[in-house]
Order: structure tokens, then sequence, then C-alpha cells
């Protein structure tokens, strides 16, 4: 039993995490076991290891239950061990085995072609570092706005807004790689730190000392994970780190970045669990909304620490999920009580998620990123 199972003696039985678990009030809660059982009963040395691959692949990583858990149990590591284990076992989805092939094969868990990463960029006339330019800043595009043709709408944003701060950025073109985040929490640690370590090498090897990035997943896991995964592979990582909302905050009250045209829209912002409650950056993307002119942010129910997850996170992006057992729809609908124009998040699973929610739940709201608002405010 390694250090983090052995938390599971802490657990008291009190079920307030299955107040908390998002996947336990959708239809899932049929075969899901929920964090109590998987972080109090699944890891014990007399618990029979019988647990179906499928669902325990249903948690989302969200931290909502850990996060209310009295006695401070890592239930998020506590589920990536027991997925450890599966994976060695051989018991795996097709779907995240497919995943980790392409992440190891094409640097990507889309199954992109590596020669293709960088296609969303061209008549940019975005810097590519990897072909010796010099810049400042690296703007990591990550995985998913790098090969889906919807999400790449918010890197094209992105680049539109940091060329209006006039800053000093590049990219890392065709070199770039996962980040390892999905990965990571699948449960391949091997593949994952071989990722990190080739990021790692490359960053250094470019002279790279700032990176801002479109999804907290990466922001989250170069905030938390590298520092250690490159102590103990005897390499450096002393890499400033930033969400871009938490970069466009600062270029706002700088005065580098001004939003000129009105956006006359009722908004409603997701706190992505990987930005809000897991990385605590509440404030910032709300911020960035407010000084859009014409725009309207009304809250949810739920928000900040008790946003409701999307369902794509903990690699459950690359599951195929029944309609009843979707988060996004749930959320869809309560995003739906306030009539907003727009449900805005700043997390490209978030927005795929809510794209297709909002299609199979016919709710007329439109589904747009922090940084497509705020570049259409550009004028």
């Amino acid at each position: 039993m390694t250090s983090i199972l052995a938390n599971s003696d802490k657990c008291i039985r009190c079920g307030l995490c299955l107040t908390q678990c998002p996947v336990i009030f959708t239809t899932a809660r049929e075969s899901f076991p929920g964090p109590k059982t998987i972080a109090g009963d699944l890891p014990r040395p007399s618990h029979e290891f019988t647990v179906n691959e499928d669902i325990i692949f249903y948690c989302t990583i969200c931290g909502a239950c850990a996060e209310i858990c009295p006695a401070d149990i890592p239930v998020d590591l506590i589920t990536r061990e027991i997925r450890r284990a599966l994976i060695e076992t051989g018991r795996i989805a097709v779907t995240l085995r497919d995943a980790l092939e392409s992440a190891f094969k094409h640097g990507n868990p889309w199954g992109g072609i590596r020669s293709k990463r960088s296609e969303w960029a061209e008549g940019l006339g975005v810097k590519d570092i990897s072909k010796g330019e010099n810049a400042e800043l690296l703007y990591f595009v990550g995985c998913t706005p790098s090969y889906d043709t919807r999400v790449q709408e918010v890197a094209r944003s992105l680049v539109k807004i940091f060329k209006a701060a006039e800053l000093d950025f590049g990219i890392l073109g065709n070199e770039e790689r996962c980040c390892g985040e999905p990965v990571n929490w699948i449960g391949e640690e091997g593949l994952f730190e071989e990722l990190a370590e080739k990021n790692i090498e490359l960053f250094n090897k470019h002279g790279i000392k700032k990176i801002v990035t479109t999804s907290p997943h990466c922001y989250m896991t170069f905030k938390e994970d590298y520092p250690s995964i490159a102590e103990k592979l005897g390499m450096e990582f002393e890499i400033g780190v930033k969400h871009y909302t938490q970069l466009l905050s600062e270029l706002l009250q700088q005065g580098r970045l001004t939003f000129s045209k009105k956006v006359d829209a009722l908004v409603t912002y997701q706190d992505p669990c990987s930005l809000g409650r897991r990385s605590k950056v509440f404030d910032e993307p709300r911020d960035v909304l407010r000084a859009i002119p014409g725009l309207e942010l009304a809250e949810m129910e739920r928000t900040r620490e008790e946003s409701y997850c999307c369902g794509g996170g903990g690699g459950r992006i690359f599951l195929e999920t029944e309609v009843l057992e979707r988060l996004s729809i749930e959320r869809v609908k309560e995003a739906a009580r306030l009539k907003p124009d727009v449900l805005v998040t700043a997390c490209p699973f978030c927005l795929l998620k809510f794209d297709d929610a909002v299609k199979v739940a016919g709710k007329d709201i439109e589904v747009k990123d922090v940084a497509e608002l705020a570049a259409e405010a550009l004028g």
C-alpha cells in the first residue's frame, strides 16, 4: 500500500463528499461507487480489488469532494493510484487507451498529426520559437486548441489580444507536445513523466522563462507537477506560469489592454475546476468580463469553490458518455435559468462539453470562451 492509499484510514464515513460529487447526481450513481467508497474502502487491504475499470474513470478529478472533506483526504490522488493499478493490469477503456497511445506516438491525445499542430496559426504572423525566433513570452497553446477546429478560435483570439497589448510572444510550433495532464490523471505515470521530461528539456533548450497557457489543465500541471518532476530528474524548472485570464487581468490593470467595442450581452461564467477550485483563480476571468463595455455578468447558483463540473476532467473528455450521465447538461440547465445570451468559460474542455450540451438540451445559448469575448471587444 502506498502512502497515498494509506489516507483511506482517515475516512470517518461522514458522507459529506457524496453531497458534492457531481457524478452522483446523474444516472451514473447507479454504478459509480462515489468518493466515499473510492477514498475509504477500495484502498484498504481487506477490500477485494474488483472495481469496474469503466466506473473508476467516471471521476472527473473536479476536487469538490476533497474541498469539503473534514479529514483532508486527497481523493483525487487515491483515484489516480487505483487507476494506475488498473492500467498495469491492462484494464482500461478503449478510448482512453487510444488517447494514451496517441500521446505517446504523436505528442497529443487527440490523434492529431504532429506536423499539423501549428496549422491553426498560419497567416497570423506568430513567432515560432522552435525555428530560432526569440520571444520574451511562450504562449503554450495546448493540444485541444491546436487540433480542435472549435477551440482553435480561442487560440486565434488570444493571438489577437496579445498583439493588441504589444506582447513579445511566440509559440513552439510543431515542437510543442502535450503537457501530460490528462495522461497523468488517467493514471499512466511513466508516460506522464516522459512527456514532462521532454517538455522541460525543450523549455530549457529555448531559454523559456515565462509561459502563458490557454488551458487551466496545462497551467495547473506546470505549476503543481513540473517542479517536483524536474527536481527528481536533476533538471531545472524555474519558469513563471500564468493562465491567460491572469495575464489579461494584469494587462488591463496596467493599461496595456483596453476594450473599445461594446458587446451587448448577458453572460454567465463557468468556473473551470482546474482553474477555479483547484488553482484558486476566481477573480481574474471575471475582471476581464467586467471590463468589456456593454457586458452584463450574472452568476449561477453554484460558483467559485462550489462550481459544478462540466464532466471533461480526469481523462473523462476521452470517454463516451451516455446522455443522462453528462454533467454538462445539468450545468447548462442551471445556466439557462438566468436566460443568458452566452455561457462563457475559460477552459477548452468546458467549451467542448457545453457546445454539445446546449444542443442536446435544446437551449438557445451561445457558448464562448473569455478570450473570444475579449477579442470581440477590441473592435
